[in-house]
């Protein structure tokens, strides 16, 4: 009896995840990761800031995570056209945008006006990062053609977990998510500036 042929699956597989050992592909997985934490730390915790420092009546907590929603609408429109061919430059302006941002808000909570706008532009900030970011997975993933869609699913779901989880240990301050938005997309800015200059190239260049 001749033996089997071995399937052409299992190395297939193999390989696709051997594709997670690339420095490259590991880097993004841990910029999106950070980034998404970022985001649903301060977003899942709206709530208090509205009704706190903002001043505002629980009504207001509708519309401020409409803006944020708007902008998140926005933002993945602008990383779906400028993603593919300028991720660098998206990376490198809107990363510290978004760094400033977060301490922005957390600043100026206690201004209504000022606390609804800079959530819409948080909101598209987050989503273009974030967006381009995937962009950056699916490319370095390219040797997984089956995973890649998973590998970027995987990052940011563990970033929708891990934020909130941690906002929670800072709720005693109201605008305390949003300083710990802030902390985590410094520590993906100076990730992103350590591991590419490792990699020989400029920092913003992913």
């Amino acid at each position: 009896v001749p033996a089997a042929e071995p399937s052409p699956e299992g190395p297939s597989l193999r390989a696709e995840f051997g594709v997670l050992r690339e420095p490259g592909l590991a880097r993004v997985l841990v910029l999106a990761a950070l980034v998404n934490a970022a985001t649903f730390g301060s977003f899942t915790f709206l709530a208090p800031v509205v009704t706190g420092p903002a001043g505002l009546t629980s009504s207001w907590v509708s519309a401020a995570l409409m803006l944020f929603g708007a902008g998140s609408f926005a933002g993945v429109t602008a990383a779906g056209r400028l993603g593919d061919r300028h991720a660098g430059r998206v990376l490198a302006v809107g990363g510290p945008l978004l760094l400033g941002g977060w301490v922005a808000l957390a600043a100026l909570a206690d201004r209504p006006a000022v606390l609804l706008a800079l959530l819409f532009v948080q909101g598209a900030l987050s989503f273009a990062v974030g967006g381009t970011l995937i962009a950056r997975i699916l490319y370095e993933a390219a040797g997984a053609p089956a995973l890649a869609g998973a590998y970027a699913t995987a990052a940011l779901n563990v970033g929708a977990v891990v934020g909130p989880l941690l906002a929670a240990t800072v709720l005693g301050r109201p605008t305390g998510p949003f300083l710990l938005s802030a902390g985590l997309v410094a520590a993906a800015l100076a990730f992103a500036a350590v591991s590419g200059s490792r990699r020989g190239g400029p920092a913003s260049r992913c």
